[in-house]
């Protein structure tokens, strides 16, 4: 009786010894050894006698794993099974508690143990300016400038903001006086969530002050819906549209003026890394009043960056308002020319 047992657990134990994951190929080629991955069409695969390799899914008939794995489908859905040899381009999932048999075609996976995915993080850029004039004419500026995103599969945050200061030799009185002739402070964000890879719903506020232009503030709370129309490293572009509320106030010479209404929001953002160097980003946001389509607030920039380093970097930006209905004494357009050098994060 004890040598029977001995005979049955030597065999089962060869038996498990010689288990291993197999690729049958459609030429009639057949790889053992194990099955590490499967991503973006290519099997990585341990085999006994080659090593590791990346095999092209198109070219393999059949593939068998004995230990479960992590099944990911096209439609999202996750599940953990042994994968077992089925049909042609085909393979089938082990009956569990939970789960029946089922047999799939390879087109319905995604992935197999696909590695995990990185946890979001900000990424972004700080940027600083600084220019000075000595002479016959005076004139000193600075600028210090920032944006920050964070994007996940479901969600996407997007922060900026700007300082902006400019002082110039005035003959006032017959003496010449050094005068603040240009100082304004913009800081905004935006929140997107995505409900499908493409559409997304937004909210956004911003919140700005000019002290030239006596504008004591700008505030604008809008949300919508918007439209990722590309997405990738190399361009990205996307379109959005919806309310805000647009609140501003002005206080010139002790005459206060506030507006305080409800406008449509439509915009866009587009940024195209152009080579390794050079990379342009160009946003704009249009704010039509509901009353009167002619009475609108327009805000745009548009920017070329040139890298000087792999962190570094010099940039040149113009921003643009224009503000169909200004307050008394007040232009309708600001435009503003930023030269820098920054720093990607």
């Amino acid at each position: 009786m004890v040598r029977v047992i001995f005979v049955l657990t030597f065999i089962l134990g060869c038996c498990a010894v010689g288990l291993s994951d197999v690729v049958v190929f459609k030429s009639g080629d057949q790889l053992t050894g194990k099955l590490v991955k499967l991503e973006k069409g290519k099997l990585t695969f341990i085999a006994d006698e080659v090593g590791s390799v990346d095999l092209d899914i198109s070219k393999i008939q059949k593939f068998s794993a004995d230990e479960p794995s992590e099944l990911h489908f096209t439609d999202g859905t996750v599940i953990r099974s042994r994968i077992l040899m089925a049909g042609p381009e085909q393979f089938s999932s082990e009956k569990t508690q939970l789960l029946p048999a089922q047999t799939f075609a390879f087109g319905d996976l995604a992935a197999v143990n696909p590695p995990p995915k990185p946890k979001p993080r900000w990424t972004g850029s700080a940027a600083a300016g600084l220019s000075s004039t000595h002479g016959n004419t005076f004139t000193e500026s600075g600028s210090v400038s920032f944006d920050a995103k964070r994007r996940s599969e479901i969600d996407r945050t997007t922060l900026y903001g700007l300082y902006l200061v400019q002082r110039a030799e005035e003959e006032i009185a017959g003496k010449k006086e050094k005068v603040t002739t240009e100082e304004s402070f913009l800081i905004g964000g935006k929140y997107d969530y995505f409900f499908t890879k493409k559409l997304f719903g937004f909210i956004n506020s911003s919140f700005k002050k000019d002290h030239i232009a006596d504008l004591d503030r700008r505030i604008i709370v809008g949300t919508g819906l918007g439209y990722q129309w590309l997405e990738s490293e190399k361009m990205n572009f996307n379109t959005d549209i919806g309310l805000a509320e647009l609140c501003e106030k002005y206080t010139s010479h002790d005459l206060v003026t506030k507006t305080d209404e409800i406008s449509l929001q439509m915009g866009y953002h587009f940024d195209w890394a152009i080579n390794d160097k050079f990379i342009f980003l160009h946003n704009l946001t249009y704010y039509p009043s509901l009353a009167s389509v002619s009475d609108y607030f327009l805000t745009a920039d548009a920017e070329i960056r040139a890298s000087i380093t792999k962190s570094m970097f010099t940039n040149f930006k113009v921003i643009l308002d224009y503000d169909a209905s200004p307050a008394e004494n007040v232009g309708t357009t600001d435009t503003k020319y930023i030269l820098g050098i920054g720093w990607n994060f």
